[in-house]
């Protein structure tokens, strides 16, 4: 008599896991019956109680990984790092991000480098270090972009030029990875997750930009989180396609 063989976990690596739309990401995931590989840059305190949370929830279910995606040669180990975890690897999710104000006729080539490599080189290459991983399991990349990589936003114009590259690498990848991989992005916006920091909006300037929604209404993390899961798990006949998580905002800009 066979017996029966329980299947195991799908492997979702997060990078920019600890906090804000990373973290929703990995719970939702998580919650979905993945393990989690969190990546965090300095934000060890954040990784490392989502960590206990979720391994509470589930034991052995959520590892913790620290790099600095800025350094490009050392984003093949953290791929066979995160593979180290469980053996396997099955889902890339590119949400780390940098977000700075970069008025034209003050930016500096300090700057420019800094937005393209964290927002758009990173993901470039974490997903080719993936890719052998991804590509024997026909896993999935999905990209965290933002809505202003359709339309600039004011004085961030590096940051929407890095978000529309990162649109175009996701447009790009599951061209040239057709079967293997499949290849997608969410674009937040509409105040699914405020800026912080110096960046930070005023009161009236979040209801502005909710005001300026279709559904007039801010939105949350797991909004981007559940779109995730979506192209991740159910959505086995879509790729190289970008889903605006916005409330609407891109139909009235």
């Amino acid at each position: 008599m066979q017996k029966n063989q329980t299947k195991s976990p799908q492997v979702a690596l997060i990078t920019g896991a600890a906090k804000r739309i990373g973290a929703e990401i990995a719970r939702v995931l998580h919650q979905a019956g993945m393990n989690v590989v969190l990546h965090y840059n300095t934000s060890r305190t954040e990784a490392e109680t989502l960590c206990h949370e979720l391994n509470a929830e589930r034991v052995q279910s959520a590892v913790i990984l620290q790099a600095d995606l800025l350094d490009i040669a050392s984003l093949p180990k953290v791929i066979t790092t995160a593979v180290a975890a469980w053996g396997e690897l099955h889902v890339l999710v590119n949400n780390a991000s940098c977000f700075n104000r970069t008025p034209i006729g003050r930016v500096d080539e300090l700057a420019w480098d800094a937005l393209l490599t964290c927002n758009l080189k990173a993901p470039y290459f974490l997903a080719q270090a993936a890719l052998p991983y991804l590509a024997k399991n026909q896993g999935a990349v999905v990209n965290i972009a933002d809505v202003h990589g359709e339309r600039s936003l004011q004085d961030y114009s590096v940051y929407s030029i890095s978000k529309a590259g990162l649109i175009m690498l996701t447009k790009a990848l599951a061209k040239e990875l057709g079967a293997s991989v499949r290849v997608n992005a969410v674009s937040p916006g509409g105040g699914v997750a405020w800026p912080e920091g110096d960046n930070a909006l005023t009161s009236e300037e979040k209801q502005k930009i909710v005001n300026k929604t279709a559904l007039k209404k801010a939105g949350a993390p797991i909004e981007v989180a559940k779109a995730v899961l979506f192209l991740v798990r159910d959505a086995d006949y879509v790729t190289g396609q970008i889903l605006a998580v916005d409330g609407g905002r891109l139909l009235m800009i």
